[in-house]
């Protein structure tokens, strides 16, 4: 039998009983209702995958060109093998291509005598010159053993989704479909539809919006960023004149060394846990006041994405699950299908006006297969 040794009086049995009872009641309460808190807002970033666009179909080339992905992931394999580094530059064209004017290859073309390409406008100057004779070489591959069936936009769509696979992230499926725009934006449409590094998380999220994307979209799409490098010019207003306040001081010391004046045009990358794997990485260095650009880290500062960025950084299953829908929904902005746009011979410009020309005939320049 227990002995009661203190000065305070004794509770009757029952009474003890009750209190343990009601204790145990409580901490039971508690903690399914932090269990249902966690549920409710995990489930909450859980979005639907987006159902395809009319005209784009998981099976569109099934009969036209069975051995489509085949072609362009074993192509990717050689490609990655020899610079990983390409795999962010070809997930970055598609970003360009889909923001401006849909996702149309628009962002491929050359320009013209009506004036500057998409290719022309400030915010793709740093687009990876690779990327394009990368998509092209991919066209060229496909189009041989499939004649002229596949589209340019489609062709740099799954092009992306498998830098993200071969990089280390989730394989899924997209719907295809697409069809190459015949015309490019211009210079000022460029620029307006594609949010500069240095914008804060409210420009951004506004600027998508516009778009139909969610703040978990946004955070879902910028984790991108988890492969890729940075310009000295896009995040020099973050440690010139002095050290941006939401940045990490080490972090800052090191970006003063890559870029030792506020001209420097080097370069650095991304994610410094994991700059060439498709990770959750990227939100661990919000979360350390470690990402690169202003639109980064204000994503992590601003309290309507704080939570989602958190979440990320601890579940990174959360993070491919949102950002595959995201990336679905991206991909899907005012596509073009059926008999709008072309199939394009050559990414780079526009077919030629005879209508009556042959799949398989493409003139000498086209036959110059471009090396890497």
């Amino acid at each position: 039998m227990a002995i009661n040794t203190s000065h305070e009086p004794q509770a009757p049995t029952h009474k003890l009983i009750f209190m343990a009872m009601a204790f145990s009641k409580a901490s039971c309460q508690s903690t399914l209702i932090f269990a249902l808190f966690l549920l409710c807002n995990l489930r909450a970033l859980e979005a639907q995958t987006p159902a395809p666009a009319p005209g784009l179909s998981y099976t569109f080339y099934r009969t036209t060109c069975p051995n489509l992905e085949t072609i362009i992931r074993q192509q990717l394999q050689t490609v990655f093998a020899s610079d990983i580094g390409q795999a962010a530059g070809l997930l970055r064209l598609h970003f360009h291509d889909c923001f401006v004017q849909g996702c149309d290859a628009s962002v491929l073309l050359d320009g013209s005598a009506s004036g500057p390409s998409e290719k022309d406008a400030p915010p793709n100057l740093t687009l990876r010159a690779q990327a394009f004779v990368i998509i092209e070489n991919l066209r060229r591959l496909v189009h041989n053993a499939c004649n002229r069936t596949v589209s340019c936009a489609d062709i740099t769509a799954l092009a992306a989704r498998d830098a993200v696979f071969l990089s280390g992230g989730p394989n899924y499926s997209i719907p295809l479909g697409r069809r190459d725009g015949l015309t490019f934006a211009t210079v000022n449409v460029t620029l307006a539809n594609l949010p500069p590094p240095t914008a804060n998380a409210s420009t951004i999220l506004s600027s998508l919006a516009l778009k139909g994307f969610t703040p978990t979209d946004v955070v879902s799409l910028s984790g991108g960023h988890t492969i890729g490098i940075g310009h000295c010019g896009s995040f020099n207003n973050r440690i010139y004149p002095s050290r941006d306040p939401s940045m990490d001081q080490t972090f800052f010391n090191n970006l003063r060394l890559t870029c030792p004046t506020n001209t420097s045009n080097n370069t650095t990358v991304l994610d410094i846990r994991s700059p060439n794997v498709f990770d959750n990485k990227y939100y661990v260095d919000l979360m350390n006041r470690q990402g690169l650009f202003t639109s980064d880290q204000d994503l992590y500062t601003d309290s309507r994405t704080r939570t989602i960025v958190t979440n990320f950084a601890v579940n990174q299953t959360l993070f491919y699950q949102n950002f595959i829908n995201a990336m679905i929904k991206m991909g899907q902005l005012n596509v073009l299908t059926g008999t709008q746009g072309e199939i394009r011979a050559n990414c780079s410009r526009r077919n030629s006006n005879d209508l009556f020309i042959l799949p398989t005939m493409e003139n000498d320049q086209d036959e110059k297969v471009a090396s890497y």
